[in-house]
């Protein structure tokens, strides 16, 4: 944070700690922590990873054919929601999304259409945004389809509003879902072989105990 002034962070890491009470206090609210990665196919000799018997687990460092139809590393959006605070059972779950390419606008969007209607589902109200300040995420396309998101929910009487909440620059740490990336990295992880995209993906959603969905794409007017 050589670029910010301490108390810059400390007033938007207090404007999410208010969210965070906020979602305690309303049973149809939920606080949402969001963030992108990339799950890698090629495993990478100096990474750690978990093995059962507790001894160092070897990586052998791999390379991808010319001719493998499959990208290196997959592109994956990813949010972290609390569910049942009210109730003191404070259980979390990591709802994922692959995506075709790279993390854009027009794939931000569709993540969080498909989020708020799972939260509509659920009987949510209001999902509480924390998220960083990655450019497709604070660019015009996605502000502009918050703010008419949001006037559709009030207008119509249904559906989730979207409050959102930017984290300081460099701050990873204020988002708790960035523990849940690096754990899951080291548990798919493979020692000695490389996975095709569709075996990586697979032990992501079983790693998250997460269904499986299909990959997320731009729709065609979007691209």
């Amino acid at each position: 944070m050589d670029d910010q002034s301490r108390p810059g962070v400390r007033a938007k890491k207090n404007a999410r700690d208010r969210l965070i009470r906020l979602a305690q206090s309303h049973s149809d609210w939920v606080i949402g922590f969001e963030d992108e990665t990339w799950w890698s196919r090629l495993a990478r000799p100096r990474a750690h990873a978990w093995t059962n018997g507790g001894e160092p687990l070897r990586l052998v460092e791999q390379f991808v054919d010319k001719n493998d139809p499959d990208p290196k590393a997959l592109a994956c959006y990813g949010l972290l929601v609390r569910l049942g605070q009210q109730d003191g059972s404070g259980r979390e779950e990591v709802w994922l999304r692959f995506v075709q390419g790279r993390p854009v606008s027009d794939l931000t969007v569709g993540f969080l259409e498909w989020s708020c209607a799972r939260l509509h589902r659920l009987g949510k109200k209001a999902l509480l945004l924390v998220w960083d300040n990655a450019g497709w995420h604070t660019g015009h396309k996605v502000g502009a389809w918050i703010g008419q998101h949001n006037l559709t929910v009030k207008r119509d009487g249904k559906g989730v509003r979207i409050i959102n909440c930017l984290l300081p620059k460099k701050s990873p740490w204020l988002n708790p879902i960035e523990a849940h990336w690096v754990h899951g990295k080291r548990q798919v992880v493979e020692a000695d072989s490389l996975l095709s995209a569709l075996q990586l993906t697979d032990r992501v959603y079983d790693y998250f105990g997460f269904e499986h969905e299909h990959y997320l794409s731009i729709p065609e007017k979007a691209a």
